[in-house]
């Protein structure tokens, strides 16, 4: 029997699902919308950042109001819910209007990517970000495994502010030991998550070539109170 990534999870009957960092959220997105929508479920998928428009998956709900999002709600088809377009992007819902959609439509499972990182593989969040919706029942911590060796400032969103947070500086290597600082900080990969939400850390972007390195973090990640699991992906 295949274990697919909601299984792995443990995602539950009724979620609330932020998906923040870097290194594949679009991907994590899009591919539990998919698996959970077969299981006969309604999907909301959304952002409470911007999208870059080539990345909007059909069919497209533009409004953040839970009965016109209702209306539009069909089991096994996830619904894209956005608000506007920008040249080149399109702009999603506030934390707080996807808590009303949460609690205010029929729908099983939302999902939101509750950050941006410039298509980087590690990053740091500023002052305003995330943005994760204060009911979100799980949140999810992403990471590129790609990025480990190689200097904060080529694979990085925000160098300056990991090497603020970590006490080194832009061009220092990424080790295991400074991703897991970051990933663990307060104000780094577990910044702004809801008391009561749950904490998975994905290490995306494993390769034959990283895997002994992604392992390593995976283990030291796991080890701390507020993480509930962490997986390991190949996804790109």
């Amino acid at each position: 029997m295949t274990v697919t990534l909601a299984d792995r999870m443990e995602i539950g009957q009724h979620e609330l699902i932020s998906i923040v960092g870097a290194g594949g959220k679009t991907t994590i997105l899009r591919s539990l919308g998919s698996e959970l929508a077969s299981r006969d479920r309604k999907v909301i998928r959304t952002t409470t950042t911007k999208m870059a428009a080539d990345q909007i998956m059909e069919p497209v709900c533009w409004s953040d109001d839970p009965a016109t999002v209702e209306s539009e709600l069909l089991r096994g088809t996830p619904l894209m819910v956005m608000c506007g377009r920008i040249p080149g992007k399109v702009t999603g819902l506030t934390a707080d209007g996807v808590d009303r959609l949460f609690v205010d439509t029929s729908a099983d499972y939302t999902l939101v990517e509750a950050d941006g990182a410039r298509s980087m593989s590690i990053k740091a969040p500023s002052d305003h970000e995330p943005s994760i919706p204060s009911r979100s029942t799980l949140v999810v911590v992403v990471v590129g495994a790609d990025a480990l060796g190689e200097p904060l400032v080529d694979v990085a969103h925000r160098p300056e502010r990991i090497a603020e947070l970590t006490g080194t500086d832009v061009d220092t290597r990424l080790t295991v030991d400074l991703a897991a600082a970051l990933l663990l900080h307060p104000e780094g990969g577990l910044k702004n998550i809801p008391e009561k939400a749950r904490v998975v850390i994905v290490i995306t972007k494993v390769s034959p070539e990283n895997t002994g390195a992604a392992t390593r973090l995976a283990e030291t990640v796991r080890r701390h109170p507020y993480v509930n699991r962490c997986l390991m992906l190949d996804l790109t």
